[in-house]
């Protein structure tokens, strides 16, 4: 395991932006996949002008590791959407470089992975609750692979935001890479900012392993790098972690 710690959130994303290019220049293909959310916003940033039209990234392959799709189905689903505003757009990924995780495809999904070659890395974002990609805790088992998840009121109250509130498009289910799935990857990548992931940071790095803080599992993986910014590493500071 490597701990990374920026001084800000500007300098985490910058180093996090260099650790993904390190991967993708190469002669060789490589898979990857990328997370949504707030915390790579900045690293997203810095990487479209750095990949956009570059023909020598041709090599590289994008994959999401969940989908929340939209009660009705009449739409793509909020993680790949996400993902496109976000990067895949304004990089300008060909759409034959983008393998979309769907409620359609979920359960061939481990399989295609390994005729792809497995995950060269995939980037996560940890939930203070400990949750990453859909693994909340209270839904997966460490030993799930790409399964469907049902949403209970708890869950769809949760996601609700992401349907700018509007509850007739709050899906029943969503699907996501469970644990083994991800353990699978070649290598792992967290990041994480601000105060609010400072104790979550701190629990998986100094807890026991346990399947009701689902982030912890992957302090087990062999080749997992850890990027934070100063306030995300505030706790493990102060305990001497590192």
């Amino acid at each position: 395991m490597k701990i990374i710690v920026g001084k800000d959130e500007t300098e985490m994303a910058n180093i996090a932006a260099q650790h993904v290019l390190s991967y993708m220049y190469t002669d060789k293909r490589m898979n990857l996949s990328i997370t949504g959310g707030t915390s790579p916003r900045k690293m997203y940033e810095i990487l479209v002008p750095q990949v956009k039209d570059k023909p020598y990234f041709s090599n590289v392959h994008f994959y999401n590791f969940d989908e929340i799709p939209y009660r009705k189905e009449d739409r793509e689903g909020v993680t790949i959407s996400g993902l496109r505003e976000a990067f895949f757009t304004p990089a300008n990924i060909p759409e034959a470089n983008i393998h979309k995780l769907d409620q359609y495809n979920y359960q061939t999904q481990d399989e295609r992975l390994k005729q792809d070659g497995g995950l060269d890395m995939l980037i996560l974002g940890i939930g203070a609750d400990g949750h990453y990609c859909g693994n909340l805790p209270g839904t997966t088992k460490f030993g799930d692979g790409t399964c469907r998840v049902e949403n209970d009121q708890r869950l769809k109250d949760r996601i609700l935001p992401e349907f700018d509130n509007v509850v007739e498009d709050v899906p029943e289910y969503y699907v996501t890479m469970g644990p083994r799935s991800v353990m699978a990857a070649k290598n792992l990548v967290l990041i994480a900012t601000g105060t609010k992931k400072a104790a979550i940071i701190h629990r998986i790095l100094t807890g026991e392993v346990d399947e009701n803080v689902p982030a912890t599992l992957i302090t087990l993986h062999p080749n997992l790098t850890i990027i934070l910014d100063e306030d995300a590493a505030a706790e493990i500071r102060k305990h001497h972690v590192i």
